[in-house]
């Protein structure tokens, strides 16, 4: 949920810095199928809500794949610095997310912090909930999962890690790069 947050900022940083939302339309990107197909992935495993996911069986790999998919898609636009932020933060969610397999783990405290209760007793109940699963003396690479979280009363409140932190920032740079484009 933090890179809802990103788009906003990106603009008003972008508006602040002269910047015209207009030149967002201007915006030529290889490949954002890919991303299209990474997110219809990711919905139809981990839903949003209460829903149940319409696929589930290989949830991991699945889990994996779309993050692949995702840098593929960065791959083709290497040549935008802040989509290379974006996919230097989604390289480390996939390393972790690998290595734990094919969740992040993140801890109930971290969920009930973000105000996200539901989530954060479910997980303690069954170990993994959603692209989550609990933090436990097996888990690899910690300091990168989903250890930080927003604070309740944010709207879309949750936990992130630093993968999704440098995301965020590669949105934010890349919009408000974006809307000073043309600018002497």
């Amino acid at each position: 949920m933090l890179l809802i947050w990103a788009i906003p900022l990106g603009i008003i940083i972008g508006y602040l810095r002269g910047g015209r939302l207009g030149n967002l339309a201007q915006i030529k990107l290889r490949g954002g199928w890919l991303i299209l197909l990474a997110l219809l992935i990711q919905l139809s495993i981990f839903p949003l809500g209460a829903g149940k996911p319409l696929i589930t069986v290989g949830t991991e790999y699945l889990h994996l794949g779309s993050y692949l998919l995702l840098l593929f898609f960065v791959g083709l636009n290497w040549h935008e610095w802040g989509i290379l932020a974006m996919g230097a933060g989604m390289a480390l969610n996939l390393l972790v997310i690998t290595l734990n397999g094919g969740y992040m783990p993140t801890t109930v405290a971290g969920l009930q912090a973000a105000g996200r209760v539901g989530a954060a007793a479910k997980l303690a109940g069954l170990g993994h909930y959603g692209n989550n699963t609990v933090i436990v003396a097996s888990s690899q690479l910690v300091w990168l999962s989903d250890i930080f979280h927003t604070p309740a009363w944010l709207p879309g409140a949750n936990v992130f890690s630093l993968g999704d932190l440098l995301l965020a920032l590669g949105l934010i740079g890349f919009l408000q790069a974006k809307m000073r484009a043309g600018r002497s």
